[in-house]
C-alpha cells in the first residue's frame, strides 16, 4: 500500500483529497495536518467521511511525515515552498497542490505573488503535472507542482490545435467562469451567499496569477511566443469551470474544415482517460464532469469565420486541483491512471 500523507487538509482541495483517497485500493492514509486542528478526528470536520476516515489531524512534523510515500500539499501559496528543504534528497514524493513550484521563472513567481521563494533551488527540479504534456516526466518525478484549475481547462482546449500551428498563438483569449468554491474556504465576503448568488461578475481583468502559468504551458506546447487574454469570471455555482476559447486561425489552417480539426483532437485524446472530446454541435455543461476527474471539450466555428471555438468543462476541484494530484500520484506509482478516480459525475 501507498502511505500518504496530506498537509494543510482543513481546505476544498484538502477534503477533495480526502474523499478520493479513502476509496483509492492502493492508498493507506497515514497523516493528516493541521496546526491549528492537532488532535481533532478529520470526521468531525468533515462529517461525510465518517465511517471512511479514522484519524485525527496531527501537527506537519518532517520528521513524522517523511515515513510517507507521497506527500500532498494541500496548503496556501508559500508554505510547501518552506518545508520542501525538509525533504530533498529522501523517497518521499511530493505532490504541490499550490502554485509555488508551478512557474520556472522565479522573478516572475515573484512578483506575481509577492514574495521571495523560499526554495528557488527546487523550481528547476518540479515537474508540472499535466498527464496529458508531460506523463513521462511525472513518472520520475520528485516534486510535482500540481496546476492550477483554470490552467488546466484552458491549456487541454488550447494545445491541439497549438501544437499542429493551426492558430494564431499571439491572438488566443480564454473567457472562463468558475464556481465559488474555487476561492478557497476562508471566510471572505465577496463570496457569501447573499454577495455571490444572483449575480455573476468578472475579477481578475487587469491581470491574474494563472495568466502567467497558462502562457508558460501554451508556449511549452506552440513552441512560440504566446500571448493569450486571459479573463476569469465568478458565477454562482459551488463547483465547476467553463472556459470559452477563441483562437484564430492560422493562413492554411483556414481551409480546414471543423469536421478535420474535430478529427485531429479526437486523435490527440484518444488514449488520454480523462479528456473527453464531444460530437460536433455538442455543448458541455459543468454538471457532466461534477465531483468527477473529467474534462469534456466541444469544438465549433461560426459561419464565415476563421476562429476555432473550443468550449471546456471541468470540475474545479478534482480534474482542477485533487483529482489531478491523485491522477498524477498513480502515475509516479506505476498505477493504471484512472485507479481511484472512477467516479461517475453528479447530477443533478
Amino acid at each position: 500500500m501507498i502511505k500518504a500523507g496530506i498537509v494543510g487538509a482543513t481546505g476544498y482541495t484538502g477534503s477533495e483529497l480526502l474523499r478520493l483517497l479513502v476509496n483509492h485500493p492502493e492508498v493507506e492514509i497515514a497523516a493528516v495536518t493541521s496546526r491549528a486542528e492537532e488532535g481533532r478526528p478529520v470526521a468531525d470536520m468533515f462529517p461525510q467521511l465518517r465511517g471512511y476516515l479514522d484519524i485525527a489531524f496531527s501537527a506537519p512534523e518532517p520528521a513524522e511525515l517523511k515515513h510517507c510515500d507521497v506527500l500532498f500539499f494541500a496548503t496556501p501559496h508559500g508554505v510547501a515552498q518552506s518545508m520542501m528543504a525538509e525533504f530533498a534528497g529522501g523517497k518521499t514524493r511530493i505532490i504541490d497542490l499550490s502554485a509555488d513550484f508551478r512557474l520556472k521563472d522565479q522573478a516572475l513567481w515573484e512578483s506575481w505573488y509577492n514574495q521571495a521563494h523560499a526554495c528557488p533551488e527546487w523550481i528547476q527540479k518540479a515537474v508540472y503535472g499535466l498527464p496529458e504534456m508531460q506523463r513521462e516526466s511525472i513518472a520520475g518525478a520528485e516534486l510535482i507542482a500540481c496546476p492550477g484549475c483554470y490552467p488546466t481547462a484552458i491549456q487541454l482546449g488550447f494545445i491541439p490545435a497549438l501544437e499542429q500551428g493551426w492558430v494564431e498563438a499571439d491572438r488566443l483569449i480564454a473567457d472562463a467562469k468558475s464556481g465559488v468554491s474555487g476561492a478557497g474556504r476562508s471566510a471572505n465576503v465577496a463570496t457569501l451567499l447573499a454577495e455571490c448568488s444572483d449575480s455573476f461578475k468578472a475579477y481578475g481583468v487587469s491581470g491574474h496569477r494563472h495568466l502567467p502559468e497558462i502562457r508558460q504551458g501554451l508556449q511549452a506546447a506552440s513552441k512560440e511566443q504566446v500571448e493569450l487574454t486571459f479573463v476569469p469570471h465568478l458565477v454562482p455555482m459551488i463547483r465547476g469551470i467553463e472556459a470559452t476559447l477563441y483562437a484564430p486561425l492560422t493562413g492554411d489552417a483556414k481551409n480546414l474544415s471543423l469536421e478535420d480539426i474535430q478529427a485531429h483532437y479526437e486523435a490527440r485524446y484518444a488514449n488520454e482517460p480523462f479528456v473527453d472530446v464531444l460530437p460536433l454541435g455538442s455543448l458541455p455543461d459543468t454538471r457532466s464532469v461534477k465531483g468527477s476527474n473529467f474534462c469534456r471539450l466541444a469544438l465549433h466555428r461560426q459561419p464565415g469565420s476563421d476562429t476555432l471555438i473550443i468550449v471546456s468543462v471541468i470540475d474545479n476541484l478534482v480534474k482542477g486541483a485533487s483529482g489531478q494530484a491523485v491522477q498524477n500520484m498513480n502515475i509516479c506509482f506505476g498505477l493504471a491512471e484512472d485507479t481511484g478516480l472512477r467516479q461517475v459525475p453528479l447530477m443533478p
